[in-house]
């Protein structure tokens, strides 16, 4: 039976083991050989692989079903939950808009590191100001410029989900010798012996039966039945989305034997990681915050779990049983199970946080509140309009 995780146990297999991992099957919610929709890439394709998997000759055809940086969006997604319902309490970066929507046809509340591509160093964060100066110039900044691997302190002190889910500060004063901090938590959804559909056929069917050669004169707002076929500048109904539609796509899901959900913490990559004081660096202070690390990557994976799998459009997904941890601690040796629940993990992540405090390390309990620069406004504001008047799909 599986072992409940305690502060403890984590905190010896942060000083001692290699990793933890989970392994889950799951299957459609549907039922077993129920089609789903893989996600499309460039090229409107999807990821399709050819695995070599234990208990079979040969490699099996596979497809991602969800990406390791889908799900690591999913985890902080879960985090942002946890911290809006006050479950939790960790540090954030957060851009506030709110002085600025008066400007915008679509207000932006706020945007926070959990939100951004690529949390702390992302470009929207640089694109603001930390009290009377730009944020990478302010105090804040500047301590972010001389962070790294050998010294992690300035990102646990205001990002510390960074140093899990990883980050490049290509944007910042570097540029691309800016630091760089590997993922320690990976998460994949696989399905396992795939079989593809051919076509996706269909009509999306009008109730009002409107003809695709009724001529229509102006656009969406100002439309109206064209006097004369002949006219110039004439429409189609389908052209401001009126009458049925018929579709032909090569992506039409697949079915497969099963999923499988991999995730994978790996602790020697948060022992690599030093958290100095004031130049001082001392072995308890590093444990200490490598364990406050470990516990949110385990409640960020046990919350989105408890979200559930609902992956996009038909990909919903249901496991076949609970999440079970494998602490991977001794090579030869059977390694020991763990449940870990958002709760516990919750609870785990409060505990350690108050030791990290005790050995000397602290972080900030509230957001660090950044102010958009105004062209950044402008430009949020420009690429709205051109969004609304259908001038720019959003790709180059």
């Amino acid at each position: 039976m599986p072992e409940k995780l305690t502060l403890e146990i984590l905190s010896g297999a942060v000083a001692n083991a290699a990793a933890f991992r989970c392994r889950r099957t799951l299957q459609p919610a549907g039922g077993a050989g129920t089609k789903v929709f893989p996600p499309t890439y460039a090229g409107a394709v999807y990821a399709r692989e050819r695995r070599r998997l234990p208990g079979r000759v040969e490699p099996v055809e596979c497809v991602v079903i969800d990406s390791v940086q889908s799900q690591a969006n999913r985890m902080e997604e879960a985090l942002q939950d946890a911290v809006d319902n006050e479950r939790i309490k960790i540090p954030i970066v957060e851009v506030d808009f709110k002085t600025f929507n008066s400007n915008l046809i679509e207000p932006i509340r706020r945007l926070t590191s959990l939100q951004v591509p690529h949390r702390i160093s992302d470009a929207i964060l640089r694109d603001t100001t930390c009290g009377d100066k730009k944020f990478r110039e302010s105090e804040w900044g500047k301590r972010l410029d001389a962070a790294g691997s050998a010294n992690a302190t300035p990102i646990y002190q205001i990002c510390p989900t960074a140093l899990i889910f990883g980050m490049w500060d290509s944007t910042g004063p570097k540029g691309g010798l800016g630091m760089k901090i590997e993922r320690a938590i990976v998460s994949e959804v696989v399905g396992i012996g795939v079989e593809y559909a051919e076509k996706n056929r269909g009509v999306r069917r009008d109730p009002l039966e409107i003809r695709s050669g009724v001529p229509l004169e102006g656009g969406s707002a100002d439309w109206q039945v064209a006097a004369s076929v002949k006219a110039k500048g004439q429409s189609k109904p389908s052209e401001i989305n009126h009458g049925s539609v018929p579709f032909d796509s090569d992506n039409a899901g697949v079915t497969f034997e099963y999923c499988e959900q991999h995730t994978t913490l790996s602790i020697i990559a948060l022992r690599r990681l030093r958290f100095p004081i004031s130049g001082e660096e001392k072995r308890s202070t590093d444990g200490a915050a490598q364990v406050v690390l470990a516990a949110m990557a385990l409640f960020a994976a046990a919350s989105a779990a408890e979200k559930g799998l609902d992956l996009r459009s038909r990909c919903l997904l249901w496991p076949e049983g609970p999440m079970v941890w494998e602490l991977l601690e001794t090579p030869g040796v059977e390694p020991r199970k763990f449940t870990v629940t958002g709760d516990s993990a919750a609870a785990i992540l409060s505990d350690a946080v108050k030791a990290a405090t005790n050995a000397g390390i602290t972080w900030h309990d509230e957001p660090l509140v950044l102010t958009p620069l105004p062209q950044l406004v402008e430009l949020v504001r420009q690429s709205q309009m051109m969004t609304a008047a259908g001038g720019d799909d959003g790709e180059d």
